[in-house]
């Protein structure tokens, strides 16, 4: 079998954490320091902070921003549903709007008519790897005087018109073992403000800045060494590897012509986190087709949050919202192999194995 996901480990990971593991110094220390400087440079911010899960990074940018109960935050229902639980788990209420089809991510179009009095923030999801558009979006932004949370679990090192995600608000990243720069589980919030970075640093660690001094009301989030250590390692190999998945996206593109394969819109660079194609009334059919011939593939994601029955004590009614396109791709996308370690011959598997289980669509319309 072709897994989607199969984590890229090395001797540099390796001796990463052994050098840890061999310091005695396992806690939130001096490699945790090191790959926070590290991905503030990369992402060309001034603060990441680095938490147990990327989770835990968002609850803690709505906690350091002081979104709580009485206020909304417009985001999607495309996603996974971390986006969403860390809004209610604030108190404050998810407003959802619809998707477009060419990038799955985030309409612009449709934000304005949903802000109330109550809307305190905008929470685009960078999806798959790609950046929401977000120049409409920081306009509405500015216009209402509201926050931009990035949801950037999935997009580390894409960029907008040349500016990589996080550098439109305070913004997380998901460091999960499939992810493109992975931890095994861990998460960045990353920030230009210098208050709302201390905010966070103190929230993570009991609102501690000096031990068993207490300053403000906090909760455990840290991370480990262990973690940032193997971050480090792999942070070394994040474009090398993002240059390969984007081989990879492109080898597939061509050998998948005539199917609805992803596009990149103009200005903005795909990390290709996931490759993820429309397979309209025939998904399943090509998912059992695809295992037959060893291909793995996921469907990220078959249910949208605002049909997810948890949500429905805290939205009623949620089901019945109109978002046609979230639950039209929710029918039809289906994630294939794009990862960077993937070989040649196996790319080729992937490509014949599409072509033989699924029927070509007529005039293919992009994707993403």
């Amino acid at each position: 079998m072709i897994p989607i996901s199969k984590p890229d480990i090395g001797p540099a990971e390796e001796a990463a954490v052994l050098e840890v593991l061999r310091s005695g110094m396992l806690a939130m220390g001096r490699k945790t320091q090191e790959f926070e400087e590290a991905w503030a440079a990369y992402c060309g911010v001034r603060h990441a902070c680095l938490m147990a899960n990327g989770t835990l990074a968002q609850e803690a940018i709505l906690h350091a921003l002081g979104i709580g109960p009485g206020d909304e935050v417009i985001t999607v229902a495309f996603s996974f549903n971390a986006t969403v639980s860390v809004i209610l788990r604030a108190g404050a209420t998810p407003v959802f709007v619809d998707i477009r089809a060419e990038d799955f991510c985030i309409d612009p179009e449709l934000v304005e008519a949903a802000i109330t009095p109550r809307t305190k923030a905008i929470m685009p999801v960078h999806l798959y790897g790609l950046m929401a558009d977000m120049g409409p979006l920081v306009e509405i932004a500015e216009r209402h005087g509201l926050l931009i949370i990035e949801d950037a679990a999935q997009a580390h090192g894409a960029t907008y018109h040349g500016m990589k995600a996080g550098r439109f608000g305070p913004a997380m990243f998901s460091l999960y073992a499939t992810k493109n720069l992975m931890t095994g589980e861990g998460g960045f919030a990353t920030t230009d403000d210098d208050a709302l970075a201390e905010r966070l640093r103190l929230f993570r660690n009991h609102g501690m800045r000096v031990r068993y001094h207490h300053d403000a009301l906090g909760t455990n989030y840290k991370p480990t060494d262990l973690a940032a250590a193997l971050g480090l390692a792999q942070l070394s190999r994040l474009d090398e590897r993002t240059a390969q998945r984007r081989r990879n996206a492109a080898r597939l593109g061509d050998g998948l012509r005539g199917y609805l394969t992803p596009r990149v819109p103009e200005g903005r660079e795909h990390v290709w986190h996931q490759y993820t194609m429309r397979f309209p009334g025939e998904r399943q059919r090509v998912i059992d087709g695809l295992a037959e011939r060893g291909v793995g593939t996921l469907i990220y994601y078959p249910v949208p949050i605002h049909r997810q029955d948890y949500l429905q004590a805290y939205l009623p009614g949620a089901r019945d919202l109109h978002l046609p396109i979230t639950d039209q791709l929710s029918d039809e996308v289906l994630s294939i192999p794009v990862r960077p370690n993937l070989t040649e011959e196996e790319l080729e598997t992937v490509i014949r194995a599409v072509r033989e289980v699924a029927a070509p669509v007529e005039s293919a319309v992009a994707s993403t």
